[in-house]
């Protein structure tokens, strides 16, 4: 290939655009200024921008940039004063405009920023069903257009205010539409649009797992992590890998847990997501989880973020749990009460107090032998209920040897030696059993003595002139040699 023919080549396949100054030059001035002094009064005086926006297109012989500039900003300051309905008469005007008077890199950046304007009015219900029509519009339009990256984009846009609204019914519509666009006619993923695949296995794995249902998403999880052809944002491998975490804890995996949420502070933080802080205390209840005494600061990722104010109080806590300090543990929690605010921490946070207020209680009770629940209790200051469960686990479990009085509200140990002194006794007692059986039941000693006491009743019977059998240790007169009489 000559170096022409590769210039030209270049040229068709990146589709340069070049200005003209000098058909810049020729333009029209007064709209462009018109547009720019309009710009400046948005803040002062939206209304007046409003109308000076509004007059720019029909200044324009044919339809064209500063017209299309001109009804993005009166249709974004339309819908921040809320007169929706005007917002999208005006949104439905400038679509017209993408097919041919605008460069199509321009269209798909200002079409994209404009969506995600109208996506923060998601919260204002009265803004809701507009922001549906305002996706709408879009979806015409690029599919007639055939601008199937964008109608991608959009409809994934779409499945995102619909996790957002909890709509999980219209969502699962909208994704089963997704998959089928992201695969080739035999029904395999397409390999060219494997980054749109990953965005939406993201987007049905947030839904699961809002959903709870950890059978679909365990699947959807391997499914995401199996494609390896897209090149996707930091913020999409960071949700995938979130709710991976969290869907281990869920089947107290905390080894792998661990391991995800890693990957998806990671990712956070590469992407300058705020999500990453929250993550990371994600990580740090899993290292309390696994019993870990590991520093999860050691990394070089997460060092930096050792002192930050915001992840304070959950360090606190790993610091207590690993020097076994229960009254520095609950104190740290009754302090920060706001940890508990995150639904997902508030779920898994009591399996590790538990934790640690099952080793308070070994640690407390170790000196003794007997003590009253309520005085453990008020020692770790934690209900009676909770102690009387605990002291029942670690009996049951074996770590303590002991009974619970409940009348009483007394726990008692019983010490190893009382233990051995018991089972001494027991054996003793079993041998002494052992041993009357072997003699008086088994042995001819006891059927001697059954033949005497038959003589001796023949005996009182019978003769007086009979003779008393010769029993070795007795007379012939019925007594014992040391005088005793033998009734």
């Amino acid at each position: 290939m000559s170096d022409d023919d590769f210039m030209q080549a270049s040229d068709e396949d990146y589709d340069f655009d070049y200005e003209d100054e000098e058909e810049e030059d020729s333009g029209d001035v007064d709209i462009e200024n018109k547009y720019y002094n309009a710009k400046q009064t948005k803040t002062s005086d939206p209304e007046e921008a409003i109308t000076e926006f509004l007059s720019i297109p029909s200044l324009e012989p044919e339809k064209g940039e500063w017209g299309f500039k001109g009804l993005k900003q009166a249709t974004k300051l339309e819908f921040k004063l809320g007169r929706y309905q005007q917002a999208l008469d005006h949104y439905k005007e400038l679509l017209t405009y993408v097919k041919s008077s605008v460069t199509r890199n321009y269209s798909e950046k200002s079409i994209d920023n404009m969506l995600n304007y109208v996506e923060k009015g998601a919260d204002n219900p009265a803004a809701v069903k507009f922001i549906e029509q305002f996706y709408s519009e879009t979806l015409k339009c690029f599919q007639n257009t055939n601008n199937e990256r964008l109608w991608l984009k959009t409809n994934i846009k779409l499945a995102r205010l619909l996790l957002d609204r909890k709509d999980y019914h219209a969502m699962t519509r909208k994704i089963k539409e997704l998959h089928k666009a992201c695969q080739k006619e035999d029904g395999t993923d397409d390999p060219s649009k494997g980054t749109y695949s990953l965005e939406i296995y993201a987007l049905e794995i947030q839904m699961y797992s809002a959903m709870r249902n950890n059978n679909q998403l365990k699947i959807l999880y391997n499914k995401a992590l199996k494609v390896k052809s897209a090149v996707p944002h930091p913020k999409i491998q960071g949700i995938i890998r979130e709710c991976g975490g969290k869907m281990h804890m869920s089947e107290e995996n905390w080894k792998e847990a661990q391991s995800d949420f890693f990957e998806a502070f990671r990712n956070y933080d590469e992407a300058g997501d705020l999500r990453r802080i929250q993550v990371l205390k994600y990580l740090l209840l899993t290292t309390m989880l696994m019993k870990s005494d590991i520093n999860p600061f050691d990394s070089q990722e997460t060092k930096p973020y050792k002192n930050d104010p915001r992840i304070a109080a959950m360090t606190d806590l790993v610091d207590a749990y690993q020097r076994d300090d229960i009254y520095k543990y609950e104190d740290v929690l009754q302090k920060n009460t706001d940890l508990l605010a995150d639904p997902f921490i508030a779920e898994n946070i009591d399996e590790v107090t538990r934790n640690m207020r099952t080793k308070g209680v070994l640690k407390l009770i170790a000196p003794y032998t007997r003590m009253r629940l309520s005085w453990i209790a008020k020692q770790l200051q934690i209900g009676e209920e909770e102690v009387q469960d605990i002291v029942s686990y670690l009996i049951v479990d074996g770590r303590v040897q002991g009974r619970i009085d409940e009348h009483a509200g007394t726990f008692e140990i019983e010490s190893k030696g009382d233990a051995d002194r018991i089972q001494a006794i027991e054996t003793l007692a079993s041998a002494v059993g052992d041993l009357y059986t072997s003699v008086f039941k088994d042995s001819e000693g006891f059927k001697i003595m059954q033949s005497y006491d038959n003589i001796m009743m023949d005996m009182h019977s019978g003769d007086d002139r009979m003779m008393r059998p010769s029993v070795p240790g007795y007379r012939r007169d019925g007594r014992s040699r040391s005088g005793v009489m033998i009734h």
